[in-house]
């Protein structure tokens, strides 16, 4: 299946900080999913689409429109993986000013139930190795 996005003109650039828990979690998903990861926001009726490369946000209502994007990330300049990660976020439409205010926590939520959703099924055990005897 094949997405395409489209961008208007950007608006504005603003450096930010995303928090590690999040930084780290949408990159755990994103390593298991492969090159591209699809993760509804579903409290903002959003779509977030992470790559390596940046993070975009499209509306439900303009859903082939990047509203704005969280690209040029930068985990090398935390000395702890704790440490919050700036970037560097992107305005393509006059409503990002908004949804910035609610997006990053709902985001956040939005990986957690993604994340929840790959958990096994079953705990995890320890198998015991049982070694064959010696022959003497």
């Amino acid at each position: 299946m094949e997405e395409r996005f489209y961008r208007g003109q950007e608006i504005a650039r603003l450096p930010d900080f995303l928090p590690a828990a999040t930084y780290n979690l949408a990159h755990t998903l994103l390593a298991r999913a492969g090159p591209c990861l699809f993760v509804p926001i579903r409290s903002l009726q959003y779509m977030a689409v992470l790559d390596a490369e940046e993070f975009i946000f499209v509306d439900s209502q303009n859903k082939a429109w990047v509203e704005l994007a969280w690209r040029h990330f930068r985990p090398q300049a935390r000395s702890a993986l704790d440490e919050r990660v700036p970037f560097e976020m992107v305005h393509y439409a006059p409503q990002a000013v908004e949804t910035m205010k609610r997006l990053p926590g709902e985001f956040h939520q939005a990986l957690r139930v993604l994340a929840e959703r790959e958990r096994p099924q079953q705990a995890a055990r320890v198998l015991p190795l049982v070694r064959p005897p010696r022959p003497e």
